[in-house]
């Protein structure tokens, strides 16, 4: 929290300075990225290969995950269509007719149900790993895992002890990384501040605003009924994940947090079965804050060009973006590629894009923050569900 105010202050009152931080930030980013594979492979093949031949627990925890995660993110696109149909942020904000070019790269990634497919399976594991794709590593070790559980005998537990030992070091390593937190989260919110400065805000500050209350909206209305729904110990939970979702926050990061997120859930009494598997997994398919930022921006955009569109309309391009959401947190600026290639679907400007951009930074940190908390609440969640929460 200090580091945090700290940053805020040198990014506002010394710009130049704050900008010359980035490389702190970037080596507390690489060090997080560095540890991410090893920790994520090894953690979810012991989950599943643990089990035995019993492959119908993780068959049922794959259907479970994936039911919850669509309820989840359907609201999460209702709240966001909701709010902006309410405060209409778009009203009053001229677009520059010459601003459409500087987005064109991200209309031009085509984003499909069958892409999203497509990527999920990767060519090569050291490919995925060396490009940290989350969801490849994933899908490869659940074929890993199925595979080992398979293998009798020694070699089966060789190779299993060997992925404790290696878990065990990736904890430790975390341990190590976190201690430099402080000096990355500094130096990220310092670069935010001073690229986009404070004065950003007072042009966009309504849609910013109106982000910021929806998403508070979305917590206090689904993520805290579902806590209760699961009985989950409230309190106990938020401070369990207070110091992994200020990492999102600061940093606007999902991988930043995600380590430190899968060892306060552990210690929250989600067993690592459940955690290695469902953290990581929504982190692709549960992306709560960013579907409702995307409702939000899209609809935002129409607003902007003086485009009324019906709620027919609005439902329709709602289903496009939960469908072409999934799968896709690898790619750069997942959710400027999927709102442009929205746009383009829709005969909406791309000049909205580069508006946003000014302040996508600040929304940036709030959605990556709500993403981290629901996964963590999904994962405690499921393992309630799976009668296996030790709160």
């Amino acid at each position: 929290m200090i580091s945090m105010v700290v940053g805020i202050a040198v990014g506002a009152l010394w710009p130049d300075v704050g900008k010359e931080l980035k490389p702190i930030s970037n080596i507390f980013l690489r060090m997080i990225k560095s540890l991410i594979v090893p920790l994520l492979f090894s953690t979810l093949v012991i989950g599943i290969a643990g089990h035995g031949d019993d492959m119908k627990k993780v068959g049922r925890l794959a259907l479970r995950s994936i039911i919850y995660f669509e309820v989840v993110t359907t609201l999460a696109l209702a709240i966001g269509l909701i709010a902006v149909n309410m405060v209409k942020p778009g009203k009053g904000i001229v677009l520059p007719p010459e601003a459409g070019a500087d987005v064109e790269q991200f209309a031009q990634t085509q984003v499909s149900l069958g892409g999203v497919l497509e990527h999920t399976v990767p060519q090569s594991f050291f490919d995925a790993a060396a490009k940290n794709e989350v969801l490849q590593i994933v899908f490869f070790a659940i074929l890993f895992a199925v595979a080992l559980a398979k293998v009798p005998g020694e070699p089966r537990q060789v190779m299993l002890r060997a992925l404790e030992s290696l878990a065990e070091v990736m904890f430790k390593f975390v341990g190590l990384v976190m201690a430099f937190a402080p000096f990355g989260i500094g130096a990220a919110i310092a670069v935010t501040v001073a690229q986009s400065g404070l004065g950003v805000l007072k042009n966009l500050g309504l849609m910013v605003i109106t982000l910021y209350a929806a998403l508070v909206v979305f917590v206090v209305l689904v993520l805290v009924p579902v806590m209760l729904l699961f009985r989950i110990p409230v309190k106990k939970f938020l401070t369990t994940v207070k110091e992994p979702w200020l990492i999102a926050f600061s940093t606007a990061s999902s991988e930043a947090a995600l380590p430190q997120a899968m060892q306060a859930m552990e210690k929250f009494g989600v067993p690592r079965r459940i955690v290695s598997f469902v953290m990581p997994t929504g982190y692709s398919f549960n992306l709560d804050g960013t579907t409702l930022y995307l409702a939000l921006a899209s609809v935002f955009v129409a607003q902007a060009a003086g485009i009324e569109m019906t709620l027919g309309q609005q439902l329709v391009m709602m289903l496009t973006l939960m469908l072409t959401s999934k799968g896709v947190a690898a790619v750069p600026r997942a959710s400027l590629v999927i709102l442009s290639g929205t746009l383009s679907s829709f005969g909406l400007p791309l000049q909205g894009v580069a508006v946003i951009l000014g302040v996508d930074a600040l929304m940036d940190m709030a959605r990556t923050s709500i993403n981290l908390l629901g996964n963590c609440l999904a994962t405690a969640a499921m393992a309630r569900w799976e009668g296996e929460l030790d709160a």
